[in-house]
């Protein structure tokens, strides 16, 4: 991954002078908005998580166990349980199943039923519980697809994820209820599991049958080398823009040797296929994927899951950490969008960021000029040649969730620090044509770290937050985004001029040594990513 991005002092300076910034302020260069901050709360939530019902997990990982680590051990506010669209053969307890069944049906059977039990009995009564799946999208990676139906109040489709893993998984007829299948049969002369095309297909069907009510994350997308371009991913948002609008750029399955389980071979052509610091390249690139999709003014947000399969099991193989314990995304939720549909609404508006091991656990992220302001995943319109206030106030928590040993429940007693947050630019410039040579462009040359914020910076207010902001001048349309980390901007193997560095494996042959050297690894190399804020100038 290039790491020769220069800090520089952009043109957006307050005419021919230095950047100037200072510490505290409200951001809103004194104006009204019309851009009201609306009531509302910031939860924290999981969007991929699976039990003993995917064919990858481990029999200790009932659904009673997930929500229990979820909920009750690390305080999660929502969670999407998304097990694999495959065969499954047991029940949500662990129960070995007399015949394997498609999981869509194990859903409809198992978990759903038991998570109503509980929530009915009181149990997680004030937490919202979803059910969706992953699935082996066609020639390339796993795609989170959550769909529901029965509005006002949605609650997750089966018969959809039924008939979605009929249509487009390539799990053998038999295994699907006779009597489904000779409905589908009508409806579907083909099934469409093998190709990019019926990939596409699949997203369509997403965007006919659930326009409104689905959506879908693009999982570990280069965990693998050769299942994107940047190509596939326009194309894909092109089609259904409400429905694909999430990247999982901090992934999960943190605790595997190779950090995320990016297993390519350590060589230089799969430097695209590497984590940096637990993060996606498409996302950690400056200048990258994310920012070529964000410089066509495109609404696509990063996200932070756990991926939990299962964390240690007894053969001391590792693989993720438990929902809500090392990833956390923080999504604001404004008043009156309650449940399933308050949350999918709240996802689409973008006011969330994503975070490794507690770095922060509260963000204010805004930028003010004379007609409004704006926050996470919004816009806001200025003439030409104003001055906007960037406004950053964030805050830690007094411990996180590091253990020692790792899944031991003695705490380690760590308080993560932040070293310094990136304030990140690039222009917005159009929306690339298919067809055209920059519809496989997946860079954004403009993208630039217009400013480095450390300590010396910043203060701290009588709530705990910290505090900084910075004026600018508006001269062309952009959208700016935030990093911050606790390594300082160059510490060996881990950051070069403050980029993150490829993520290497963690071995050794002694079981305990080494996945509590992957866990030091992983809170050693803490991050948070923001979702962007746009500005677009007006004549």
């Amino acid at each position: 991954m290039p790491v020769s991005h220069r800090i520089k002092l952009l043109s957006l300076l307050l005419g021919s002078a230095s950047l100037i910034y200072a510490c505290g302020g409200d951001g809103d260069s004194g104006s009204t908005s019309t851009i009201n901050e609306p009531a509302g709360k910031w939860t924290a939530g999981d969007l991929h998580v699976h039990t003993v019902q995917s064919d990858d997990s481990r029999t200790t990982q009932t659904l009673d166990f997930v929500l229990k680590k979820a909920f009750a051990t690390y305080k999660l506010d929502w969670m999407a349980l998304t097990n694999h669209l495959r065969s499954s053969k047991y029940d949500n307890d662990g129960t070995l199943l007399a015949t394997p069944v498609p999981f869509a049906y194990g859903m409809a059977s198992y978990e759903i039923p038991r998570v109503k039990a509980l929530q009915a009995g009181g149990t997680y009564g004030d937490k919202l519980i979803f059910s969706g799946f992953e699935w082996d999208m066609p020639t390339h990676d796993h795609l989170g697809v959550a769909l529901f139906e029965a509005a006002p109040t949605l609650q997750a489709s089966t018969g959809g994820a039924k008939e979605f893993q009929y249509a487009f998984t390539t799990l053998a007829e038999s295994q699907f209820d006779p009597a489904d299948v000779a409905v589908w049969k009508v409806k579907y002369p083909q099934r469409f599991n093998s190709t990019a095309s019926d990939a596409l297909q699949a997203i369509s069907w997403l965007k006919t049958n659930y326009p409104a009510t689905s959506f879908a994350t693009l999982n570990h997308p280069s965990r693998n080398p050769g299942k994107y371009t940047i190509s596939d991913l326009r194309q894909m948002n092109d089609l259904a823009p409400d429905i694909l609008f999430m990247i999982e750029g901090m992934v999960g399955n943190q605790m595997e040797p190779n950090r995320g389980g990016y297993t390519s071979a350590y060589v230089a052509e799969n430097a695209p296929n590497r984590t940096y610091g637990g993060v996606d390249a498409i996302v950690a690139q400056v200048g990258g994927t994310w920012d070529a999709l964000l410089g066509e003014g495109r609404r696509i947000w990063n996200i932070a899951d756990s991926d939990s399969h299962f964390e240690i099991d007894a053969a001391s193989n590792s693989s993720g950490y438990y929902p809500g314990e090392y990833s956390k995304n923080h999504v604001w939720v404004a008043e009156g969008q309650a449940g399933v549909g308050g949350l999918t609404k709240s996802l689409r508006d973008g006011r969330m960021f994503g975070v490794f091991g507690d770095l922060i656990d509260a963000l204010d992220f805004r930028i003010g000029g004379s007609t409004g302001k704006g926050f996470m995943g919004q816009e806001i319109k200025v003439p030409a040649g104003e001055p906007v206030t960037v406004t950053i106030r964030f805050k830690s928590p007094a411990l996180n969730n590091y253990q020692k040993p790792v899944d031991s429940g003695t705490p380690g007693n760590m308080k993560p620090v932040v070293d310094h947050v990136d304030l990140i630019v690039g222009d917005v410039t159009g929306k690339a044509l298919p067809g055209t040579p920059a519809y496989g462009v997946a860079t954004n040359a403009s993208t630039q770290v217009l400013r480095r914020f450390t300590a010396a910076d910043w203060k701290v207010e009588a709530d705990g937050y910290v505090s900084v902001s910075v004026p600018v001048e508006a001269k062309k349309s952009q959208y700016f985004r935030l990093r911050g980390t606790n390594l300082a901007p160059d510490v060996a193997g881990l950051t070069a001029n403050g980029e993150p560095l490829a993520d290497q494996q963690t071995t050794g042959a002694d079981n305990a040594a080494r996945v509590n050297a992957i866990n030091d690894r992983n809170y050693a190399s803490l991050w948070f990513y923001s979702n962007p804020v746009f500005v677009t100038v007006t004549p």
